[in-house]
């Protein structure tokens, strides 16, 4: 080399270039390839991944139209930017999914947040474990979260979610306007499919799903909405017996009419259950993991609920029932006052 300027053309020499260049994405079997976890600039098109072709990445969607776009596996974050007219099935996401600039969507999604900014016109069957949060954005609807396929129960395990905590229905409007709501509850008894149609291409012709709320993994939830029924009652499931609460739900079917109203699975004290129930039967087991509580709305509940704890075997210890409707008023309060702040 004659001079600097010839040395610093040769900088980094080129063994350190090599080096350097094995160590991009696309060489290294250890780092995922992004574009594998992105979809864009779609339009008219169905696409989507498969279980099993997410397993917990991020993942990205931008500037789609009049596409449908179903990921079908868990995933760590969701970002969805500039989509108009598309509607998209998204598998269980351990953090956030957000919305950005996207108008006439409808979306089925189960996330731990929730948030769109600058959208319009959006329809969503939801599951979220914290409060759903909108922002500069008009013309939004929701309504429960209801979808089944084998693989899905593993995958909200897989991403830290609960089916038993769902605030589909708590939106915070972070920018509201005087006189204006912008947003409401999906008409009750809508279907899914009505607005996100099961797949029909070939690729994922595979899949065992159903859109019926029967069968959904998780609980449909009325939320909100005024209820149908006089009577309500609060189950507290404890230790073993939260492992039986859909068995329970599906036992009750048969044995009265009712809604499930809301539900939460929570991490209680001691103290806790001892306020709220003002009984100290729980104390020996409350500690065992946390507790899963299911407000149901419905004939003669309170009966039926305790027919059914006999005929599933469940020891009084590890289900509590309200036995009253003056009873159940004052433990749902107590209850979800005290889910409340330990949100906040």
């Amino acid at each position: 080399m004659n001079n600097i300027d010839d040395a610093c053309s040769c900088w980094p020499p080129i063994g350190l270039r090599r080096l350097a260049n094995s160590f991009s994405s696309g060489d290294r079997p250890d780092r995922p390839d992004p574009a594998d976890f992105t979809i864009a600039d779609q339009e008219g098109t169905t696409s989507g991944r498969l279980p099993g072709t997410i397993s917990g990445q991020q993942f990205m969607i931008r500037n789609c139209k009049d596409s449908h776009i179903y990921l079908f596996d868990h995933s760590a974050t969701i970002t969805i930017d500039d989509c108009e007219g598309c509607k998209f099935f998204f598998g269980p996401i351990k953090g956030s999914i957000f919305f950005r600039n996207c108008k006439d969507c409808q979306s089925v999604v189960a996330c731990q947040q929730f948030r769109t900014r600058d959208c319009k016109k959006m329809e969503t069957f939801l599951h979220c474990t914290s409060q759903p949060i909108i922002e500069a954005s008009t013309g939004m609807k929701f309504g429960c979260y209801q979808y089944s396929y084998p693989e899905l129960q593993d995958q909200f395990e897989k991403a830290g979610l609960t089916v038993f905590s769902s605030n589909w229905f708590n939106i915070h409007d972070f920018t509201p306007v005087d006189g204006e709501n912008n947003w409401s509850l999906l008409p009750e008894g809508v279907e899914v499919e009505s607005y996100v149609p099961k797949p029909v291409a070939d690729d994922f012709s595979t899949m065992k799903i159903s859109t019926d709320r029967e069968f959904s993994v998780v609980p449909v939830t009325r939320g909100s909405r005024t209820k149908n029924y006089d009577q309500s009652c609060l189950l507290l499931f404890f230790g073993n017996a939260t492992k039986k609460c859909m068995e329970f739900m599906k036992e009750l079917k048969n044995k009265t009419s009712f809604d499930i109203i809301q539900t939460k699975e929570i991490k209680m004290s001691t103290a806790d259950v001892n306020r709220i129930l003002k009984n100290e039967d729980y104390s020996s087991i409350v500690e065992n993991g946390p507790a899963v509580g299911i407000e149901v709305n419905g004939v003669e509940i309170f009966d039926s609920c305790s027919d059914v704890r006999s005929s599933l075997n469940i020891a009084q210890s590890e289900l509590h029932i309200s036995n009253s409707k003056e009873a159940a008023q004052s433990e749902i309060d107590a209850f979800y006052n005290f889910v409340d702040m330990s949100m906040s």
